[in-house]
């Protein structure tokens, strides 16, 4: 588990909406900054979260929250962080028309926002997909929290810059009151890009629909033996075009592959996976076959791929992982690496702003005394 976070004279303080299994939660504990609660109305989190991470998981619509309900995970901080990852599903999906912004899941945002108004935190992060960025909901946000204050930076990340090995890009967004804020870019933070090869090459192998007796999340689904055959026909960065004209499902051969390019094929060693879904254990989902042996990506791997650390629990001991269920928290977390890169600028940012203070304390201190 990660360690507090005390920089200077000041701490951060967070709570993590939305929080998932805890990728956020952890790659910020890894930067040194203290994750007191997690919010998540998705039960499955608890274990997870709580079983790898310092902070108490509270199971609740974050809809439904009060200021209150979030303030007491604060009591005595100086420098509060509120961390928002709402699920983005219709952001990813859907269109900026009004008649969409009515689904109640475009209501998070505004969730967060509405509790980001109330309870005025020094620090603010949001993570989500790129697409969020042209939806009217999203400018109405930033619009707001320029308007109470905040300095405001965000941009779209490509993960794989940041050393995720896989190609994902998301959005980030960071807010202070403090000052002027900015994500670090991947050189600031001392990035390196990863491959297949970097994340999961050593661990043992496994065959489809079995579980390694070490650990129980390196555990790959069934293939049918259509699927066997498939996957023994393909090769790593290649597709179902790689295959006899019998094992083509009928609706590729209509389309001619048109939409289906990365579906039924395997991952390449020395490239980064493709985006992790929550589908990613599933071989006719993306090109999620593993590059050598004969099945699609473990629970383990795919979580590896999002940089989870190796023996990250998702399931207490003695617990056949359900592979719906770990999938969907895998592949919805904010992978850890990209937390770290959060944490990292936002520790820096308030860094910054303690030794600017210091300076000024200093500076009226000389002048006081005449010197």
């Amino acid at each position: 588990m990660g360690g507090g976070g005390c920089i200077g004279r000041m701490s951060i303080v967070g709570v993590d909406l939305f929080c998932g299994a805890g990728g956020l939660t952890r790659g910020l504990e890894l930067e040194g900054i203290e994750v007191r609660g997690g919010y998540d109305v998705d039960p499955a989190c608890r274990y997870p979260y709580e079983a790898n991470n310092w902070g108490q998981f509270v199971e609740a619509d974050v809809a439904q929250l009060t200021p209150a309900d979030i303030a007491r995970f604060w009591d005595g901080s100086r420098v509060r962080l509120l961390a928002g990852c709402a699920p983005c599903q219709p952001f990813s999906t859907y269109t900026q028309a009004r008649s969409d912004e009515l689904d109640p899941r475009w209501q998070l945002l505004g969730a967060f926002s509405r509790l980001v108004l109330a309870t005025r935190p020094e620090l603010i992060t949001m993570e989500n997909v790129a697409d969020l960025r042209r939806h009217t909901i999203y400018e109405r946000f930033v619009r707001d929290l320029s308007a109470a204050g905040y300095a405001v930076d965000a941009a779209i990340l490509d993960c794989e810059a940041y050393g995720v090995p896989q190609r994902r890009r998301r959005l980030v967004l960071l807010a202070s009151l403090l000052g002027e804020v900015k994500i670090l870019t991947p050189d600031e933070f001392g990035a390196s890009r990863k491959t297949v090869r970097d994340a999961i090459q050593d661990l043992p192998p496994v065959g489809h629909g079995r579980s390694h007796p070490n650990d129980p999340l390196h555990k790959s689904s069934a293939l049918s033996p259509t699927n066997l055959r498939r996957i023994q026909s393909s090769r790593p960065g290649g597709s179902w075009h790689d295959w006899d004209e019998a094992l083509v499902a009928p609706c590729h051969a209509r389309d001619q592959g048109k939409g289906y390019r990365g579906v039924y094929g395997r991952m390449e060693w020395d490239k980064a996976a493709p985006t992790i879904t929550t589908q990613a254990f599933g071989f006719g989902s993306g090109r999620f076959g593993h590059p050598e042996q004969d099945r699609a990506l473990s629970l383990r791997e795919a979580a590896m791929l999002q940089t989870f650390p190796r023996d990250y629990a998702f399931t207490p001991p003695g617990i056949d992982p359900p592979m719906k269920t770990i999938g969907r928290l895998i592949g919805n977390a904010v992978p850890v690496r990209l937390g770290r890169v959060v944490g990292r600028s936002l520790v820096n940012h308030v860094r910054s702003f303690d030794h600017q203070s210091k300076g000024d304390m200093v500076g009226a201190g000389a002048a006081t005394s005449g010197v």
